[in-house]
């Protein structure tokens, strides 16, 4: 196998201890979403505004590694006409972006989803590569329904296809990060989203090791091992960590670049818990932090409100945020 050195230091970079990558990756119509939580219109501006703020916060490089964009994002700028990527890199902040097209429904299998966007993938990693990026990211989704989903043939479809992008990735320069959500919304159990959660993550790295994907070049993004939001008995933290080390244990090569987390629906409060839990554990074969996006989003939003007076006040409540997750992946809360 090829090795490529510069992927490894852009992993390192991003893993780098007391840091997390924040995923301000949502669509434009995502991004609207966040921005009605605050009662704030979907406009261009408003989202050119909105990712501004984020991203020139005095300090966020303190605690933030890497940053996710969407494709309008990466190509927009702030007010003076900086280019969103070169402001992140003039921070030390790797610049990356989301490349997958989203989910569609797979035919033949009722409630399950495959992931698209290959088409022309090599040239779009290109230009990426030419805007700065240097990492990116592909999302998976596998649905918890007791015996009828996730099947196998829907999550071994899947990371086929997450495997071609991560070849494509590395070939292009460009850090792949891996993202196999298994959905916390459900009725199903802690030990049903741990045998679901260990099976998928085994299926993708069984795959991205037969077509030869350098895992150390590679971050798995990752759930946490979390009863579904509608069981009955929710987890506690220390339950959640235990579960989510046994799942990785038994599922991530140790040659692998870094595992980064995903917020997944949970409260930006329970998230930073479960992810202190997890740390307070101790240190594992590979790095581990965060990458989250509502969950640090939210605070931000609601200080702002899309008001010009808060971009000051929500800039602070952005950095203590991050602060509070940096300090939570090194379990010092």
């Amino acid at each position: 196998m090829q090795r490529n050195t510069k992927l490894y230091e852009t992993v390192a970079a991003l893993m780098a201890s007391g840091k997390g990558i924040l995923a301000a990756d949502e669509s434009d119509g995502t991004a609207g979403k966040r921005l009605a939580m605050v009662r704030l219109e979907n406009t261009p501006e408003n989202r050119q505004d909105f990712r501004e703020l984020l991203f020139t916060a005095p300090d966020i490089e303190k605690y933030l590694s890497g940053v996710i964009m969407f494709d309008s994002s990466i190509r927009n700028e702030t007010d003076d006409g900086v280019l969103f990527a070169d402001v992140l890199t003039a921070k030390g902040i790797v610049p990356g972006i989301k490349v997958d097209r989203g989910t569609r429904a797979l035919q033949g299998f009722k409630d399950e989803e495959i992931t698209q966007g290959l088409d022309d993938l090599d040239k779009r990693f290109a230009e990426y590569y030419d805007l700065g990026a240097r990492f990116a990211k592909w999302r998976m989704v596998v649905t918890i329904d007791e015996d009828k989903t996730p099947t196998y043939e829907a999550v071994r479809m899947n990371c086929v296809m997450m495997t071609r992008y991560a070849q494509l990735a590395q070939a292009a320069g460009i850090v792949p990060i891996v993202e196999p959500e298994v959905i916390h919304a459900g009725d199903h159990s802690l030990e049903k989203a741990e045998l679901e959660t260990t099976r998928t993550l085994q299926i993708l790295f069984q795959t991205l090791q037969e077509y030869r994907v350098d895992l150390a070049g590679l971050i798995l993004k990752s759930s946490m091992v979390l009863a579904g939001d509608r069981y009955q008995n929710q987890t506690s933290a220390e339950e959640v960590a235990q579960a989510t080390l046994r799942t990785f244990h038994m599922s991530v090569p140790h040659e692998t670049g870094g595992i980064v987390f995903l917020s997944g629906g949970q409260s930006p409060k329970r998230a930073t818990e479960n992810l202190n839990a997890i740390a307070k554990l101790g240190a594992q074969p590979w790095p581990i932090t965060y990458s989250f996006s509502r969950a640090i989003e939210e605070p931000f939003l609601n200080a702002w409100a899309g008001k010009s007076e808060n971009s000051q006040k929500a800039q602070e409540v952005l950095l203590e945020t991050c602060k509070q997750n940096s300090l939570a992946a090194q379990g010092k809360l």
